[in-house]
Order: structure tokens, then C-alpha cells, then sequence
């Protein structure tokens, strides 16, 4: 079976270069990715993401032999892109850096409140490896806040526990209309960052 990208030139004829099966599967995934952002996993058109890409329905099959598949590499390279878009700058102070990550993934949950909501409960596909990315989305984000201030390993469970504690508030607080919410982000930011270490107190 075929597989040809087709790029176009102004002024010359078109010119037809095959993707390799790497290329053509982070193809897919990215217009997939982009797609799921907005539409619910079980509205998700695969003919929409063949058309996009410019082949066959069965030629995206040969690469994701089922839609849960394709779903679940979409929302591999979403949490992967989370960890990216939240990391903070590692120049700055340990309490500047869990302020960053903190600030950072709030408003990541706030542009993408639906798809974060899909994230978390899995809505429209029943697989444990959706769980599995939101692991590895909260485990990174847990590192990272031990290693800017020095948690001890002991404590890991806390900071994990609070990163749950963060997102719901995030979800609850970018669910009211921007004009009539009760706090401002940075006052978010500071009560998450706050319970943060008043759970690290408790716990020590």
C-alpha cells in the first residue's frame, strides 16, 4: 500500500516524498491530538484523520490497528506535552520553581479544561493505559516539586496527594465564567502552594 506526502512549491509542479512509518504515525497523532482537544474520543472520525493526512482510512489502520489505540497514542503525546508546557525554569529558586509549576499547570487545566477532564476519568474509551498517562503526568510533576525543595522520598505520597488536591481546585475554579470567579489565578496559586506545605508540616 502507498504511503506519499505531497508538498507543493509556489510556481513548481507537485513533488511526492514518502513518509517513513515514524513520520506518518507522529503525523497522525498530531492531527489527532489537535482534534481530541475539542471533540469528545467517541465523536472522533477516523476518516476525518485519514482525509486530513491524506490516506486511506485502512492505511491509518495499518498504523493504529484500532481507534483506542490511535486514542491512547493521542493522549500519550498529550501528557508528554503537558510535562513540556509545565516545566518550570531550573535557574530559578526551589519555591520560585514550585510556584512556576503550580501557576503553569492551572492554566494548562483552564485552556484545556474538557480534554484534562477526558484525561483524568477516561471519558469515552475504557483502558487502564489511559490511567497510565495521567500517572505519568502527576509522577513527573511530583519530581519536580521534590527536587526544587528537597522533599524527602518518604513523603513522595504527600506531593502526589496535593497534585490531585491542585487539579481539582484548577477544574473547579476554570469551570466559572473568567468574570465570577471567587480568586483571581495568582490567589490560586498561592492557597495551592500554601496547602502544599502545610500538608508537608503535618506529614513530617
Amino acid at each position: 500500500m502507498s504511503d506519499a506526502d505531497q508538498t507543493v512549491s509556489a510556481g513548481a509542479p507537485a513533488v511526492r516524498r514518502r513518509l517513513s512509518a515514524d513520520e506518518r504515525r507522529r503525523q497522525l497523532v498530531a492531527i489527532g491530538l489537535a482534534k481530541i482537544v475539542e471533540t469528545p474520543i467517541q465523536d472522533l472520525a477516523m476518516d476525518d484523520i485519514a482525509t486530513e493526512a491524506g490516506i486511506s482510512r485502512g492505511l491509518l489502520f495499518h498504523y493504529f490497528p484500532t481507534k483506542t489505540d490511535f486514542y491512547l497514542a493521542c493522549i500519550a503525546a498529550a501528557g508528554r506535552r503537558m510535562l513540556r508546557t509545565t516545566a518550570p525554569d531550573e535557574g530559578a529558586t526551589g519555591e520560585e520553581q514550585v510556584e512556576t509549576v503550580t501557576r503553569l499547570m492551572i492554566e494548562q487545566i483552564e485552556r484545556r479544561r474538557g480534554f484534562y477532564l477526558a484525561l483524568v476519568h477516561g471519558h469515552g474509551v475504557a483502558d487502564p493505559r489511559v490511567s497510565e498517562v495521567m500517572d505519568s503526568v502527576r509522577d513527573g510533576s511530583t519530581e519536580r516539586v521534590m527536587s526544587a525543595i528537597d522533599v524527602p522520598e518518604a513523603r513522595r505520597d504527600v506531593v502526589r496527594a496535593w497534585w490531585a488536591y491542585t487539579e481539582d481546585r484548577a477544574l473547579t475554579w476554570s469551570a466559572v465564567p473568567t468574570g465570577e470567579r471567587p480568586v483571581p489565578l495568582s490567589r490560586l496559586v498561592e492557597e495551592c502552594v500554601a496547602a502544599l506545605h502545610a500538608l508537608l508540616r503535618i506529614s513530617s
